[in-house]
């Protein structure tokens, strides 16, 4: 006997990969066009789902395998009524891409990542990164950036689509728990002067120790690539260009890691 159906509408079955559905969320998987022209993207994981719907995003679907979530479950992590598909295991191995997870995904609508969207506190602490191109990076980022709770991440010249499934995956959710914007470095540098937000680049160019700097007015902490570090337009920008000291042979770090150092100082200042 088939369970108490919790939502409000009778439930499809899908259990072909050959479905055209089925089809058209592999292309939101693997295409960054199809998301855009879509406006959707999948979600996998029931904390992650969880937390974009507290984040604010849409679900317009949920496909579930049975065998490992009910219905129930499912109905716990919203009140809204949202599409309900039960999906066979072939046509889940098809759309998950993690080994080990708990046999649901959604359908969300994309947000806009316009700078204009953002709702800054009166002291902002945002952290500003250039041109990230790797999609664990991009996540751990984000991880880093929900620690710290921070105002905002902003994204400049971005080289991923920040709704690419491997950045959902890398951040464990927290594209859903940050504020998040895109823009052009020109349009990020005028959107900061034009709040008058304290710019701090990492970079190794005309630059002072970054402990030795007061990050306790509104401040944006900004980091490049590991391979070629920040565009001139940010260091001359710059209110000040600081510098992790190091003792070792190389002089870079994963970007991750030195904005991790850069935010806890500056949260550090700040009295957390």
């Amino acid at each position: 006997m088939r369970p108490r159906n919790y939502f409000s509408f009778k439930m499809k079955q899908i259990t072909s990969v050959q479905n055209p559905f089925i089809k058209s969320l592999g292309l939101l998987q693997e295409k960054a066009k199809a998301r855009k022209e879509s406006g959707t993207f999948l979600i996998e994981g029931q904390r992650e789902i969880s937390l974009a719907i507290k984040g604010g995003y849409e679900m317009e679907t949920i496909l579930f395998l049975p065998e490992l979530i009910s219905e129930f479950e499912i109905s716990k992590l919203t009140k809204k009524s949202i599409e309900l598909i039960e999906i066979s295991k072939e046509v889940y191995q098809k759309l998950a891409y993690r080994d080990t997870t708990e046999g649901i995904l959604a359908v969300a609508k994309t947000k806009s990542l316009q700078l204009s969207d953002l709702k800054l506190s009166k002291n902002p602490l945002i952290l500003v990164a250039e041109a990230p191109e790797k999609p664990g990076n991009i996540g751990a980022l984000l991880r880093t950036a929900d620690a710290a709770n921070l105002d905002a991440v902003i994204i400049a010249n971005p080289k991923s689509d920040l709704f690419n499934p491997n950045i959902v995956r890398s951040s464990v959710g927290c594209l859903f728990t940050n504020q998040i914007a895109t823009g052009t470095t020109t349009e990020i540098i005028a959107f900061l002067k034009d709040r008058k937000i304290n710019i701090y680049c990492a970079t190794l160019q005309n630059s002072t120790w970054y402990h030795t700097k007061d990050y306790t007015t509104p401040t944006a902490l900004v980091v490049g690539t590991e391979a070629t570090g920040l565009t001139d337009e940010w260091r001359n920008a710059a209110t000040q260009n600081i510098i992790i000291p190091m003792q070792g042979e190389i002089d870079s770090m994963n970007v991750s890691v030195a904005a991790a150092i850069l935010i806890f100082e500056a949260k550090r200042q700040r009295g957390f």
